[in-house]
């Protein structure tokens, strides 16, 4: 089972390689544009290693790296890492496909390709690692390979590769992101919480003598640290989480990523990147059961992600209601959902694992919903020469489609009754309920209203790119392949909504029966309703016409968080950094020298040579002993 999962990780990168390396070919031959299909091929190999896996039984695969140090290769089988795999594979393999399309005319195809691949591989590496070290390097390469992607386009000498209205300026500051500022602020806001979740690992592996998730004795280790101990180490772990999943105060990065290309924003918010944060963070909890311990810290750490994953969820579907760049509203969303993931897992620790279940098929269902969503737009920025929401009934008759598939996606997403997310939301919303008695209402509460705006900005998604937005000429560019891909991508959910409806007994745990017994319930249909009505009215007045939806299509100004606040407070720290370094010079380069030179000075006028000045020192320093011991009252 090893050489599977070595092709798995490896197929993607080495098939990229003949890409990458044409590339470099100066001029760049025509037949070079041809290569990017061996890329793909790399991408299918992985996809069908995947499904061997799937089909395989729940185990440990382990292979000796550092056997002295009890850390080695520790791949997991398992009910999370079996369907989150294929999952992965299956959409990177279908945005590759759309890839070769898409991205024919590109002037950087190789190093496009090999990111694209090594991006997939590495959020492989963290879907099936169980050693926090394996998973930690896959980790890294995420965040390297979001850094080259995200700013693809580095000569930003597009419009189109751009966030925000080019020129504008709120308060001073520049309210527009170039391709190579959105790949510089993903990474470096990654890396703070890169950086503590590492020390927090290291931690993990001193106190407990391996890094294997599921080989871990979480209650022993908690008591081995204390409340505070486990509290504080989780805290710095989930940083990690918290930054790669774009939470908030966190949350600008995903926004301005969107200056890579659209197939790079499909993959990153449908399987890869922000979701290998939730992901990480329902795979610690399964195998934590926090529901069965009884430590304040882990409690109060799965307190902070519940509020926390709500209150993201509730800023990002409120953002993504006000905005009006195609790709940007998505990636508010994408936010949003992501927060109902940690909620959701975090409730685990009052319900018990069902809730670990609802946020897991939540994160599938909106990934096939949102890697359509994000194609489409895709496609609609290729046909219109414009990233904002524009087209009306026009566009929607060119690229039929594309509007089919748009319907499908935000329906089944919405979580109207009875389609795909509808069974997973109700079940969400029962699991809210459930913490009635810890928190009161306020859990389910903002899940409603979450719910109704999520609907509401996924239908002002399709009425201003195929009804209502303003005409716009269309530039006619094929799309045979785009329009594949994202039509197998909606196929999914209508795949999904059959197995959540007659799965019972399609895996160990019959979770689909209940997410069908919550759906049956009169609180869930009214919930539905409400989302139904929501989606209708936006449907038919998609913009929000107040000063209230010019601050949410500004993202409530929190760039000024990244582009201002942080950078003085940055500078701040520097300036303190650079009197510290003047002080050290200082201190090293003049005060020492000068006060040696002194010494010296002072030891060479007294070896003269002269007995007589000797005789005098030695009387003098005999007589101020003397004169020390009296004052004492010291006896010599």
């Amino acid at each position: 089972m090893i050489e599977v999962f070595l092709a798995m990780l490896l197929s993607p990168v080495l098939c990229s390689l003949p890409v990458a390396f044409a590339w470099l070919i100066d001029p760049k031959p025509e037949w070079a544009r041809k290569l990017p299909i061996l890329a793909v091929v790399g991408l299918f190999i992985s996809l069908i290693c995947a499904l061997q896996i799937l089909f395989s039984p729940d185990r440990l695969v382990k292979s000796d790296w550092l056997p002295e140090f009890n850390i080695n290769f520790v791949f997991i089988i398992d009910y999370l890492s079996k369907i989150m795999g294929t999952l992965t594979a299956l959409i990177a393999f279908l945005i590759g496909v759309y890839g070769l399309e898409y991205m024919k005319h590109d002037y950087r195809l190789g190093w496009y390709w090999f990111f694209f691949n090594l991006f997939t591989a590495s959020m492989l590496l963290v879907v099936y690692s169980d050693n926090l070290l394996m998973l930690l390097i896959g980790w890294e390469g995420l965040g390297l390979a979001s850094w080259g992607l995200i700013g693809h386009w580095f000569r930003d000498d597009d419009e189109l590769s751009y966030v925000g209205e080019v020129g504008r300026k709120v308060a001073g500051q520049n309210y527009f992101w170039s391709p190579s500022t959105g790949g510089w602020r993903a990474i470096s806001t990654i890396r703070v919480g890169d950086m503590p979740m590492f020390f927090a690992i290291a931690a993990i592996y001193f106190f407990t003598g391996t890094l294997n998730i599921s080989e871990i004795h979480w209650e022993e280790f908690a008591k081995e640290v204390g409340s505070f101990g486990i509290f504080l180490i989780l805290f710095l772990f989930m940083l990690g989480p918290f930054t790669k999943s774009a939470q908030l105060p966190f949350s600008e990065w995903l926004m301005t990523a969107m200056t890579g290309p659209t197939t790079v924003s499909a993959l990153l918010h449908s399987a890869t990147m922000v979701a290998a944060g939730t992901y990480l963070f329902m795979r610690l909890s399964w195998y934590i059961e926090p529901w069965n311990l009884h430590s304040e810290g882990i409690e109060a750490i799965y307190i902070i992600v519940l509020f926390l994953g709500l209150i993201s969820a509730f800023y990002g579907a409120s953002v993504a209601l006000g905005c009006l760049e195609r790709k940007v509203l998505l990636a508010a969303s994408t936010m949003s959902s992501l927060g109902l993931m940690f909620a959701s897992t975090a409730a685990c620790a009052w319900v018990g694992k069902i809730a670990i279940l609802v946020g897991f098929w939540y994160l599938v269902t909106h990934a096939f919903a949102k890697a359509t969503l994000f194609l489409v737009a895709g496609h609609l920025i290729h046909e219109t020469h414009d990233r904002f929401c524009v087209g009306g009934k026009e566009v929607a008759k060119h690229l039929k489609l594309a509007f089919i598939a748009t319907i499908v996606a935000t329906l089944f997403l919405s979580g109207i009754p009875p389609l795909t997310a509808y069974w997973v939301k109700s079940a969400m919303d029962g699991v809210m309920h459930s913490l009635e008695h810890h928190f009161g209402y306020l859990p389910l509460f903002l899940l409603v209203v979450t719910s109704a705006i999520y609907s509401a900005f996924l239908a002002k998604f399709l009425s201003l790119n195929f009804w209502k937005g303003k005409e716009v000429h269309i530039h006619p560019h094929g799309g045979g392949l785009m329009s594949l891909a994202y039509i197998a991508m909606a196929s999914m959910l209508i795949l999904l909504l059959y197995i959540y409806l007659t799965g019972e007994g399609f895996t160990k745990l019959h979770e689909f029966a209940h997410f069908v017994e919550e759906g049956f319930l009169t609180s869930s249909l009214m919930v539905g309703i409400i989302v139904l009505v929501t989606y209708l009215l936006a449907l038919y007045k998609p913009r929000l016409e107040s000063p209230i939806g010019k601050a949410l299509g500004d993202r409530l100004y929190m760039p000024f968080l990244n582009d201002y606040i942080v950078p003085k407070f940055g500078w701040f720290l520097a300036k303190i950094a650079d009197y510290g370094n003047r002080l050290i010079d200082f201190t090293c380069h003049q005060a020492i020298p000068s006060l040696f030179e002194v010494y010296s000075l002072g030891v060479r006028s007294i070896q003269s040579g002269s007995m007589e000045r000797y005789v005098k020192i030695v009387v003098a320093v005999v007589l101020i002993v003397f004169l020390i011991s009296a004052g004492m009252g010291v006896t010599i």
